[in-house]
């Protein structure tokens, strides 16, 4: 038994060069892919240099997820290797012969079915949240949804905000009736390829600083007849502070690795309420401090 288990493969080999072409191509951030994936930036790199043989599965699909393709383009395609020739062996042993092969045979179908089982169209979302959000800011947040193969039935998203935070726009829209409440819905039609939410909320006003706020959200999608529900996997907490949210390291100003991630998701969620022309003012300053009388940002020239 501990042998055969020796024997079975630890992962899945990934491809670096075509992981690397993909992000470069969406101009993704190894910091931010390495983010959604939950790992640093050291071992995005690695893995985009081949360094690892194999990674884990559950890695490689948040690696998919991240980069918004599917699992099959990041996986490495082995060549069989050839069949080694053997002497023949005696008449008597025919049957033997025989009896390998079908071994052989069911053993390979099997193999397939066990692969196209795991390869089955099998959602999954994960939450992209800022590390920090400051009273009464207008902050990002990012559901990414995997979708795998064509025809992926339709499927719902709900997401419980923070105690008194408020949902201000979305991309596609949240369900009617949905912009004050505390859970937000969407319902999204079925389809194949991946799918992105995009939401800004407004952290209340009253919030506390130096406290976490949680987000607890799950998917509810339809799969062969059933209803199946899972939680929304990646971030979860963000830290209510006087540090803007463009601020990942929160040292006090918004340094040129923050200015182009800030700049790419704000483009990305234009007409969604976040406000730019401040990401870009303290980013041209030395930085700024939290005036926490007028609960702003007060840029330092």
């Amino acid at each position: 038994m501990e042998k055969m288990e020796k024997n079975l493969p630890p992962g899945l080999a990934i491809d670096g060069s075509r992981i690397r072409t993909i992000r470069e191509t969406k101009k993704l951030t190894q910091l931010y892919v390495a983010s959604v994936v939950g790992v640093t930036t050291d071992t995005i790199s690695r893995w985009e240099n081949n360094r690892y043989p194999t990674i884990k599965r559950d890695n490689a699909e948040k690696l998919a997820a991240a980069l918004e393709v599917d699992l099959a383009e990041i996986v490495k395609v082995e060549e069989s290797p050839e069949a080694v020739e053997e002497a023949p062996l005696p008449s008597k042993n025919r049957s033997r012969r025989v009896a390998i092969s079908i071994f052989g045979l069911v053993l390979f179908i099997t193999a397939v079915i066990l692969l196209f089982r795991e390869l089955a169209p099998h959602p999954f979302a994960i939450r992209k949240l800022p590390r920090f959000g400051a009273p009464g800011e207008i902050i990002p947040v990012q559901i990414k949804v995997s979708r795998k193969g064509p025809g992926i039935a339709g499927f719902i998203m709900k997401e419980r905000l923070p105690s008194n935070w408020r949902l201000v726009a979305s991309f596609p829209k949240a369900a009617a009736g949905q912009v004050t409440a505390e859970e937000v819905k969407w319902l999204i039609p079925g389809g194949s390829g991946p799918v992105t939410i995009s939401y800004t909320v407004r952290v209340s006003p009253t919030s506390s600083q130096k406290t976490d706020a949680a987000f607890i959200g799950s998917m509810v999608a339809g799969e062969e007849g059933l209803t199946r529900t899972e939680s929304i996997k990646g971030d979860r907490v963000i830290k209510v502070a006087g540090i803007h949210w463009a601020d990942t390291n929160g040292d006090g100003k918004i340094d040129d690795n923050e200015i182009m991630p800030a700049y790419y998701l704000t483009e990305e969620m234009k007409g969604l309420g976040l406000d730019w022309k401040t990401i870009e003012t303290i980013w041209s300053a030395k930085g700024y401090v939290w005036d926490r009388e007028k609960r702003e940002f007060a840029v330092i020239k």
